[in-house]
């Protein structure tokens, strides 16, 4: 093995936790039910893995399978829906309970509000979720790419009618750029799941949007008779998704929370090294960032995701490229009987992890900490399909990226 899962508890001080009433479950419900208004809306499948829970030794693992999430082989769309739904209503002096798909389609509110310009970074799936939400909506879109993004990705945005770019800056600066662009354009926004101080209020809109899922993932073990999860997996970029998974379900069991594991590409570790250092501030990890988990290639954490993430994560784990591959090409080829679930590059890390803690002794401690066991329900989230369908290949059937 090339590089090991390097991995620290949580043993940072905790803030006043101001930022969890972010996901409370009311929020999460406005999210759920704006969703629900689109017609291109389904619940997206939480594929139950029998024989693998077996074969690692746990009582249960289910993986919640966004390729299928409206069409766009990813969840972000989720996020960048709903805080422009959340912004267009702030603007009108309206509840986001009026913002339906209907409403938002029709020729009455492009009278009442006209358009607005929705300005991105992103490495692929977040962009083309702006990019098609816009387009539905009749708003304008701009999509700046960092270096190093795919042709296809870059396709499935333009094809959503935005204008988009690929810069020869890093995800951190393609977001400054986007900020400065908006700034400067009438009617012009930016939409980015990560905060900054001053930045706060989309950040947050687009978390509660990503909320969805986790209360879909919470109705779909309910219905397998799994009251809650004992374990939650989450992979993190800036921290948004991961911690509005955890925000969510910490709300939904407060006084008996699952064990949380955030994990990130080893490239691109600002939320472990800030674990590591364990005073509570945050951390920036610079340069390229360059890993085949373009999702994850972020080196500036979400200000109001690490607060939650500082209060509530029990350990963060930083995962080198193997990992995603590995975790890819068991979900693509399960143990017999179990569903497949293709998964990209960013989506597939957690089934990596949880398979190499359960089966590899050099990851013993990692697993006594956590209290995997034969008793142990464990939830991952795929959060995007074959969104680089070459990239896909090339791990998958060509056994790239091995340990």
């Amino acid at each position: 093995m090339s590089e090991k899962i390097e991995w620290v508890a949580n043993r940072m001080p905790k803030s006043d936790d101001a930022n969890l009433s972010v996901m409370s479950l009311d929020n999460i419900a406005k999210a759920q039910a704006f969703h629900r208004g689109f017609p291109q809306y389904t619940v997206t499948p939480l594929a139950k893995l029998d024989g693998m829970a077996k074969l690692l030794g746990l009582g249960g693992l289910y993986v919640k399978d966004e390729s299928y999430r409206f069409g766009l082989n990813a969840f972000k769309v989720l996020g960048g829906s709903f805080a422009m739904a959340r912004y267009i209503a702030e603007e009108m002096g309206k509840d986001v309970s009026e913002m339906t798909y209907d409403y938002l389609t029709s020729e009455q509110f492009r009278a009442d509000f006209g358009q607005a310009t929705f300005f991105t970074a992103t490495d692929g799936n977040h962009g083309r979720g702006v990019a098609w939400a816009a387009n539905k909506l009749h708003q304008k879109a701009v999509v700046h790419m960092p270096k190093g993004s795919t042709q296809t990705r870059f396709d499935n945005i333009a094809k959503e009618g935005a204008k988009v770019t690929i810069e020869d800056v890093n995800y951190d600066d393609c977001v400054r750029m986007a900020a400065a662009e908006a700034a400067e354009t009438e009617h012009g926004v930016v939409v980015q799941d990560t905060a900054w101080d001053g930045y706060e209020k989309i950040p947050s809109w687009i978390m509660q949007g990503y909320g969805t899922m986790a209360a879909e993932a919470a109705e779909q073990l309910r219905a397998l008779e799994v009251t809650r999860p004992t374990h939650v997996f989450v992979q993190a970029g800036v921290g948004s998704l991961a911690s509005a998974m955890v925000g969510y379900f910490a709300n939904l069991f407060p006084t008996c929370p699952p064990k949380f594991v955030i994990m990130e590409a080893s490239a691109a570790d600002c939320l472990y090294q800030g674990a590591m250092a364990a005073d509570g501030a945050p951390r920036i990890v610079g340069g390229d960032l360059q890993t085949i988990m373009a999702g994850l290639a972020c080196g500036e954490p979400n200000t109001i995701g690490w607060d939650i993430l500082r209060n509530h994560a029990d350990a963060f784990a930083s995962c080198p490229d193997w990992v995603s591959a590995k975790g890819m090409r068991m979900l693509a080829a399960p143990v017999k009987g179990d569903p497949a679930v293709t998964s990209g590059e960013s989506g597939a890390v957690g089934m990596g992890v949880i398979s190499s803690i359960m089966t590899e002794p050099v990851y013993a401690e990692f697993r006594e900490q956590l209290g995997l066991d034969k008793n142990s329900h464990v939830l991952l989230f795929s959060t995007e399909g074959d969104t680089d369908p070459d990239r896909y290949k090339q791990v998958v059937w060509g056994g790239a990226w091995a340990e």
